[in-house]
């Protein structure tokens, strides 16, 4: 496994184009694999090619990208860096081993983390006899709640740590009612929250072109324990959630300063 860092030129049309579509995005991403081919789907229960776009400010958006093989990001750099300063030895991005950190996890160890994910739900619009429809959470409240579900977090393999007593505005750390707000007892907030509004183009069956498609992303941000090393490797090894061809779903993991492992 590995993981990879990609700056974005945003000055370029190339970028500006991939920044625009996700699923133009996602296909740049698979072109780093030679040997996945267009028509391959992904191996249910296999690590997996994942990727994130995190914006730090206007002009600084950086890809991440977690693969099973090394990547080649040659057409990017072309595309959406800067490739007249490229180099053999600084190519325009940086690409580590993923396994030195896999392999230390463990059970009890803290660390900040970051997520964008397609937080969704069921719902029944009409009469119980009515098929279900999944369907965005659209607030912050709903989002997080979503993360902080027990079945969810014990299958991802860890949970989001709550804040010290004497941090919380609340003394409980959470309103009461019907929806209550858990967002001043954990460690958890939302970032921020986007439509995705695109048209997909067709696939390789010739099926689906001009379909509109539109998902809703949050972007996690908090501090974690893990409770199931196992369970956690394969969270970031094949992702969270939907959408994760559309760049959802890939969570990292920082070290805390003073508390939990050193960085690998």
């Amino acid at each position: 496994m590995f993981i990879s860092r990609f700056r974005v030129n945003t000055a370029r049309p190339g970028a500006r184009r991939l920044l625009s579509s996700p699923q133009a995005m996602h296909a740049a991403v698979m072109s780093a694999f030679p040997h996945i081919l267009p028509s391959d789907r992904p191996v249910p229960d296999a690590p997996r090619v994942l990727w994130r776009l995190d914006q730090q400010a206007r002009a600084e958006v950086l890809l991440y990208i977690v693969s099973p093989d090394r990547p080649d990001l040659t057409h990017l750099v072309e595309q959406a860096g800067w490739p007249a300063v490229a180099t053999p030895e600084d190519p325009g991005w940086q690409t580590r081993p993923y396994k030195p950190l896999l392999d230390r996890l463990a059970a009890g160890d803290r660390w900040a983390f970051r997520l964008t994910a397609n937080p969704v739900h069921t719902i029944r619009r009409a009469g119980k006899d009515e098929p279900r429809k999944i369907t965005a959470h659209l607030t912050p409240v709903h989002q997080m709640g979503w993360l902080l579900e027990e079945d969810r977090q014990k299958r991802l393999g860890f949970r989001v740590t709550e804040k010290p007593a004497d941090q919380r505005l609340l003394p409980e750390g959470t309103t009461k009612g019907k929806h209550p707000h858990p967002g001043d007892r954990y460690e958890l907030a939302v970032r921020d929250s986007r439509p995705l509004a695109f048209k997909k183009s067709r696939d390789a069956a010739g099926r689906g072109q001009g379909k509109p498609v539109t998902v809703v992303t949050a972007t996690f941000e908090g501090r974690l324990e893990i409770t199931d090393p196992d369970a956690m490797r394969r969270t970031l090894t094949q992702g969270v959630g939907r959408a994760r061809a559309y760049g959802c779903g890939l969570l990292t993991l920082a070290p805390i300063a003073g508390n939990g492992p050193r960085t690998p």
